[in-house]
């Protein structure tokens, strides 16, 4: 069926399975925003791929930039990309940035963290660096996650350099696992291990940017990016490797061949994967019953797909798929307070996109 791409300059209604979907502009403006997270007070919190990070009202009040993020290497993909709460932030108002930082060797994917004030961030302090750092504006990863006891989840890409993704000496193409401080966590996979960086939780990944904790099981669900083709749903466990570059659905850019996951049985393979690709950026679970059709599913944001796609689970198997055409590439999802989508598209004059089910009276 042939659908015209909505605009969204102002509510657009889009049919799904789960009933007419109204998709309302909260805020524009805003320049490839990649990350949002909700504040306590429904407020969010938003960052902007240039290096900006800004607080949006439910309304669509835009901040200037808050004061305290840290130099970007804004090249290419880089930038400034996750915006996460501390899960005591109520109490110690600490934020945490994932972000491509320069240095004197290339860029690499690090992530800080500093307590909101009224300005911006202060005592602002950089708890993680990847190493090493790499030459080339590609694969930073960048997305956070908190799991439910407490450590936090950061994803890295493998900086277009394929091999170290498989070498346990550096963090290219790893899923690290840490405390809020940045210290190591004890029971890691490969603490104690000579010359593996004992922060890496799974390896073998690509370009890895979309996380989140499964709301029952506490697992966490990550999405990455293929070569052409062979995007992936992964759940990462602790110690796996998930294979990248010697396994893929996909093949190179040039049309080589590459491998497919089942001719190595040692690696860990995906639960889901696209062929063609949908380019899949952030990931969130829905638990809310505004959208009843939605409770229990995995929403992820198409970049080339242009669309929300939606999964329905079975457990850890995924039985069915929906794509929402949003007629624009999506780089987030998240679930908001008030059980509606909240959508960030990746475009120079980018939007926050609010989705509820349209009420039947209008």
């Amino acid at each position: 069926m042939l659908m015209t791409a909505p605009s969204f300059a102002e509510d657009t209604l889009i049919d799904t399975e789960g009933g007419p979907i109204k998709v309302e502009t909260v805020a524009g403006g805003l320049d490839h925003p990649w990350g949002l997270a909700f504040l306590p007070d429904g407020r969010m919190l938003v960052t902007e791929r240039p290096g900006r990070l800004r607080i949006v009202t439910p309304d669509g009040s835009t901040s200037e930039p808050l004061t305290g993020v840290p130099q970007v290497f804004a090249k290419g993909q880089g930038g400034l990309f996750d915006v996460a709460l501390d899960p005591a932030f109520a109490s110690n108002r600490l934020v945490y940035l994932a972000y491509a930082e320069p240095g004197d060797g290339g860029a690499g994917t690090a992530v800080a963290r500093g307590k909101l004030g009224d300005a911006g961030l202060d005592d602002v302090q950089v708890i993680f660096r990847q190493q090493p750092e790499i030459d080339g504006p590609y694969h930073f990863g960048g997305r956070l996650a908190f799991a439910p006891d407490g450590k936090l989840f950061v994803t890295l890409g493998e900086r277009f350099q394929f091999e170290p993704a498989q070498d346990l000496a550096n963090h290219l193409g790893k899923i690290v696992r840490i405390n809020p401080d940045g210290s190591v966590p004890e029971d890691n996979p490969f603490v104690g291990q000579k010359d593996a960086k004992p922060e890496i939780w799974s390896y073998g990944h690509r370009n890895p940017q979309g996380v989140a904790i499964h709301p029952e099981t506490g697992k966490l669900w990550e999405s990455e990016f293929g070569p052409m083709g062979g995007d992936e749903l992964n759940i990462p466990a602790a110690g796996a490797n998930y294979g990248w570059p010697v396994v893929s659905w996909g093949k190179h850019y040039d049309g080589r061949a590459i491998p497919a996951p089942p001719t190595h049985p040692e690696f860990a393979d995906a639960i889901d994967h696209w062929n063609p690709v949908i380019s899949p950026s952030g990931i969130a679970f829905y638990t809310s019953d505004a959208i009843p059709a939605w409770k229990g599913n995995l929403l992820i944001a198409g970049q080339s797909s242009e669309a929300i796609i939606r999964l329905t689970l079975d457990g850890e198997a995924v039985t069915g798929e929906e794509r929402i055409p949003m007629g624009t590439r999506i780089r987030d999802v998240v679930q908001g307070p008030d059980g509606a989508v909240y959508a960030l598209t990746d475009e120079d004059d980018g939007k926050i996109l609010r989705l509820s089910l349209e009420s039947p009276h209008g």
